[in-house]
């Protein structure tokens, strides 16, 4: 490249969606632009009681245009446009969609606008819990074991377990789906003009690791295995996709009418999508056997190993292991924690209860200063909370909990889980059970590290990425103790956005191989957290501690039967023998293949 071009990264996060304007000649972060979804912040079409978390492609939309115009008009508008070689995209995942033949979510049709069922399952949305351990089950009556590559058990935030709930609940929504597509498909397609979703290219990232793709099976697994789990399954598969696609690939170039919208050309080259955490892996520079964590929200821990070497070796309990799924030509692996920062944030929700439902009708201060109060705090309350708990004397019997309070990714997907905190005293204050939160997210951290290395992949080294990383060293610090390993920290906080960036320069021909474009665009890594050795020990003993308890929980969180009363006889009559059924509550993910 003789002289400077640019590529855009667009990266859609839980809450926002962020597009960064790159020059692929160094990796300079040249604009940026944040869009925060409209519909998703006022909690729209979600249910937390029910683990229902649903994204209207709208937020999507919207956000994408805004983004990326943004962006460029900060840069310096058509100056800087011209220049714009490549558009990649990173999404959440399994964040799938009821679609038509078109390929447009049915959430844009007008009547169903307003459905829940025709919009964005989120990655954390758990109502298929029911589903995916009807798919653990069913599978042990073949053969062929299709969940050996997704680490032998099925997830209810995954692909086919979202998909089966949804066809089941909603018989409008059922008559009306011709396929069933993930996020970080669908941008890609949309930006293209795409129009017929049978010729959609699929991201090898999330078919392998979220759909039970795998290239051993010729694809995805048959149909029978699906219509004889359930008839509303049945031919499914031939409405899906075969063939899938690395990120280092073009989906197509920019249409007429995003080009347009956009003020690009439709010279652009639209790159095939991925998930988050794997191009933020790419970004936040990976390297073999070492353990990109991309911590936010939730976690997922990347790895990449030569496939030569890693041979047939499977690791059971992980999201998965897929050929060319991070980088393309080694094996990605995926691991990771259904809440980190979500574990954070649910306390701050807590200690901020009074403030927000109080301070409104408070007779000292007006609403303004009650509003403005709220605001302060909730800024200040994690990092002072930080600090508070750095401050306490580590011992054996200090306060504990388990940090399954969105259920368990990994190791061993169980989403019917929850999170506990033991331990308390009348001395227990806020800081205390601060700190038991974050040391229970960083125990979780290491049964991932322990379960790789237990079963022959061993990880050599840690990366932090994400905003927890920058942003806290306490918890960087106790990772760094827990572990009993250093951990790195990439210089970036939009390891996702470059990482698409990255991709995007790859795809429109700037670089042979992704690996190029990490060296020539990474920002490198700016801090390092070595393990406490007096605090290492400690931390081992309570480790084992933090072991027990979760066994002794998991056990007594095993599937209850209840008894319901149906066939009521008339109002006043006693129930009668054979007038009740009984109800088994949804089967625990655990109960999946192991083989």
């Amino acid at each position: 490249m003789a002289q400077d071009v640019y590529v855009i990264g667009v990266d859609y996060g839980s809450d926002s969606v962020r597009s960064v304007l790159v020059n692929a000649l160094n990796g300079e972060e040249v604009a940026s632009s944040v869009f925060n979804y409209p519909r998703w912040n006022k909690g729209a079409f979600c249910v937390p009681a029910e683990n229902q978390f649903r994204q209207h492609p709208l937020d999507y939309v919207e956000g994408l245009e805004k983004t990326i115009k943004d962006c460029l008009e900060k840069a310096g508008g058509a100056a800087i446009a011209g220049a714009v070689k490549g558009i990649s995209v990173d999404t959440t995942g399994s964040t799938p969609v009821a679609v038509n033949q078109q390929g447009t979510p049915l959430a844009l049709l007008p009547e169903f606008a307003e459905n829940p069922n025709a919009m964005f399952v989120l990655w954390k949305d758990h109502t298929g819990v029911q589903e995916a351990a009807e798919i653990n089950e069913h599978a042990t009556k073949f053969e062929t074991n299709y969940l050996q590559f997704v680490g032998g058990i099925y997830s209810s935030e995954w692909f086919w377990a979202k998909l089966l709930h949804v066809l089941r609940e909603d018989a409008q929504v059922r008559e009306a789906t011709y396929s069933w597509v993930e996020h970080c498909d669908w941008i890609p397609f949309l930006l293209t003009g795409g129009n017929n979703v049978d010729q959609m290219k699929r991201s090898v990232c999330s078919a392998g690791h979220k759909s039970l793709w795998a290239a051993e099976f010729g694809g995805l697994p048959p149909n029978d295995f699906f219509a004889s789990l359930d008839p509303v399954l049945d031919g499914f598969t031939s409405r899906l996709f075969q063939d899938t696609y690395t990120s280092d690939q073009a989906a197509g170039q920019l249409s007429a009418e995003w080009a347009e919208r956009l003020g690009l050309s439709t010279d652009v080259v639209v790159g095939v999508g991925a998930f988050d955490c794997h191009m933020g892996a790419v970004g936040g520079q990976i390297e073999p056997y070492h353990l990109s964590k991309v911590m936010g929200t939730s976690t997922c821990d990347m790895l990449v190993a030569p496939i030569d070497e890693i041979g047939d070796t499977l690791v059971n309990g992980i999201c998965g292991q897929v050929p060319g799924s991070i980088i393309p030509g080694m094996m990605g692996l995926e691991a990771g924690q259904s809440a980190f920062g979500d574990t954070y944030a649910w306390f701050k929700r807590i200690l901020l209860w009074p403030l927000q439902n109080l301070l409104a009708n408070s007779q000292v201060i007006d609403a303004a200063t009650a509003e403005a109060l709220v605001e302060e705090v909730s800024n200040r309350i994690i990092p002072e909370l930080s600090i508070a708990a750095d401050q306490i004397l580590l011992s054996e019997n200090n306060e504990f909990a388990i940090d399954w309070f969105n259920g368990r990714r990994t190791p061993d997907a169980n989403q019917v889980l929850k999170g506990a905190i033991s331990g308390l005293g009348l001395g227990s204050d806020a800081p205390r059970v601060f700190r038991a939160l974050v040391e229970a997210t960083c125990f979780g951290a290491k049964k991932i590290v322990d379960r790789f290395n237990e079963q022959g992949v061993p990880v050599k080294g840690l990366i932090g990425l994400g905003g927890v990383a920058r942003k806290s060293p306490f918890i960087m610090q106790m990772m760094a103790d827990v572990m009993n390993m250093p951990i790195r920290i990439h210089k970036s906080e939009q390891t996702c956005a470059i990482g698409a960036a990255m991709f995007a320069a790859t795809a429109a021909g700037l670089y042979n191989r992704v690996e190029d474009a990490m060296e020539a665009m990474g920002q490198g890594f700016d801090l390092e957290y070595f393990p406490n050795q007096e605090r290492v020990g400690l931390y081992a003993k309570r480790y084992q501690k933090y072991t027990e308890l979760g066994g002794f929980l998991e056990i007594h969180s095993a599937p209850a039967k209840l008894t319901v009363l149906s066939d009521l006889p008339e109002t006043g009559s006693p129930a009668q023998e054979g007038q009740t059924r009984p109800i088994t509550s949804a089967q625990t993910e655990l109960q999946g293949l192991t083989r």
